[in-house]
């Protein structure tokens, strides 16, 4: 699955030389992430203006009529943008990092009810934006990189944030969770 500065979304397979699908077109927002569910039967975006489209992966283009595939569910997770998100758990929860008027920039989403009403809870964590995501199962925690250097911990059971840690002095540009959940490392823009 490839997503580009065009807003463009692809998909291709092992042994193919042209892509299989064309989920989105150029001339779109500039995608900034995406990423597949565990199953690997969904996957999502997020783009530069703030939204997230959720889409099915078992969708084939016809290429008699050349319709191609729309996705489930689309809406604005953040008024300015979206940098990143996970899925959480079954994949009908959604975390979603960005920025916000409102300075709502971690936010938790059902995508099982309508999208006006979807907003689980809302975090400020990073006062200029939250730019990556980790989420780590087994204890329930939500890792996320902010533009200024620092790390914020938030325990999904209690929606509360339990640390903020200044990490580097560049923004938060990726984190990574080991297996056994005891350690994460974070690295910078520089």
């Amino acid at each position: 699955l490839t997503g580009a500065q065009d807003g463009s979304v692809r998909m291709f397979e092992w042994g193919h030389a042209q892509q299989i699908t064309c989920f989105r077109s150029g001339g779109n927002s500039r995608v900034t992430r995406m990423r597949f569910n565990y199953q690997g039967n969904k996957f999502g975006i997020v783009d530069a203006d703030g939204y997230i489209s959720l889409y099915q992966t078992n969708w084939k283009c016809c290429p008699l009529t050349g319709t191609s595939p729309k996705p489930y569910l689309t809406w604005q997770c953040h008024n300015k943008t979206a940098n990143d998100f996970v899925f959480i758990s079954s994949s009908s929860l959604i975390a979603t990092a960005g920025l916000s008027s409102d300075n709502r920039n971690i936010c938790l989403w059902d995508t099982l009810v309508s999208p006006a009403n979807s907003l689980v809870h809302a975090f400020i964590c990073h006062d200029s934006g939250a730019t990556v995501l980790a989420y780590a199962p087994k204890h329930q925690l939500l890792i996320s990189g902010g533009r200024k250097g620092f790390t914020c911990i938030i325990d999904l059971r209690q929606k509360q944030q339990q640390q903020l840690l200044q990490s580097h002095d560049s923004p938060v540009k990726a984190i990574a969770v080991d297996p056994t959940e005891e350690y994460f490392v974070t690295g910078s823009a520089e």
